[in-house]
């Protein structure tokens, strides 16, 4: 596969989490304002912007640095989608006509509610119908591509973009609530605890796991460890470490930097203890796990994408 068609899917995946990711964040935020007090939904929203990576820059757009407050409205999201389509757009024939179609539709949907007289009285359906189409497109690319290389280059995308949200979601909220832990039993608290799992559509399945006793320890656990829940840091590790292990099977290639940091990722994700990580500081080991990632998608650059002339030639 051409290293430019590797580039663009991988890209197109993480936008399109991206794009999921801050429609949700942002829709359960505003959700909650309703039940804060006006100095709670300030540090809320903090927080919410904190988490959130900048927007990417449309072609075509002038740039410009972005406006914090930019980074939890329709623009952010609306930038992702385009960036997605145009990262789609340039790998036309390797994808299929239902993924094409449901991105271009999604396309026009956000790009047709720009208008402040919509978004003032469609907040809500706006959010809905961004989660319903990455979700609907995300369920097309699995059911309508073949999963062959191509295919895989869309997982790493999509759970290394998953991974490093999550650990980002987690730093933002445990930064200033961690020390509030012992009295999750108030309604402030436990409002701001049930929006961190609804946040990372974990909250049903963490009651199922725990019940509703929301404890800050069983909820770093839980997005952090859990080797069931598909939206936790761990199962995201696990999963780009076996897409990465198939594309160097289908690249005839051995197992790369890239294939050993991701699986000492998980690894270290399969084997750790929560006590233990909070004990030696939530915070540091968070930014690690981004530190981690980063490393792993510079490796996939250096391996697959940015490769010198010299290492194809010798393959």
């Amino acid at each position: 596969m051409l290293s430019r068609v590797a580039d663009s899917l991988y890209w197109m995946a993480r936008y399109m989490e991206r794009a999921e990711h801050t429609a949700r964040v942002v829709s359960v935020n505003l959700n909650q304002t309703l039940d804060r007090t006006p100095e709670a939904a300030m540090a809320s929203w903090g927080r919410l912007v904190a988490s959130l990576p900048p927007p990417p820059v449309v072609p075509g757009a002038p740039i410009a640095p972005p406006e914090p407050v930019d980074l939890a409205n329709r623009d952010a999201i609306a930038a992702c989608v385009a960036a997605a389509r145009e990262n789609a757009r340039q790998v036309r024939e390797q994808i299929s006509s239902e993924m094409w179609e449901e991105l271009n539709r999604l396309f026009l949907q956000v790009r047709s509610a720009a208008t402040d007289a919509w978004w003032g009285t469609h907040t809500h359906e706006y959010f809905t119908s961004v989660l319903a189409g990455a979700h609907l497109f995300q369920g097309i690319t699995d059911a309508t591509m073949t999963h062959g290389e191509g295919w895989h280059y869309i997982q790493v995308g999509r759970f290394m973009e998953r991974a490093s949200a999550t650990a980002a979601l987690l730093a933002a909220h445990f930064e200033t609530l961690d020390g509030e832990a012992d009295r999750a039993h108030e309604v402030g608290t436990f409002l701001e605890w049930m929006g961190l799992l609804k946040s990372a559509c974990a909250f049903e399945g963490y009651c199922r796991f725990y019940t509703a006793d929301l404890q800050s320890t069983r909820i770093v656990e839980f997005l952090l460890l859990s080797a069931d829940f598909p939206r936790s840091i761990r199962f995201a590790a696990g999963c780009v470490e076996s897409a990465l292990k198939s594309i160097a099977r289908h690249t005839g290639r051995g197992a790369g930097r890239a294939e050993r940091l991701a699986g000492r990722l998980r690894a270290a994700l399969d084997f750790g203890q929560v006590d233990e990580i909070v004990a030696g500081g939530l915070h540091a080991y968070l930014a690690g796990i981004t530190r981690q990632c980063a490393e792993i998608h510079g490796a996939i650059y250096q391996t697959y994408i940015t490769y010198p002339i010299e290492a194809s030639l010798s393959t």
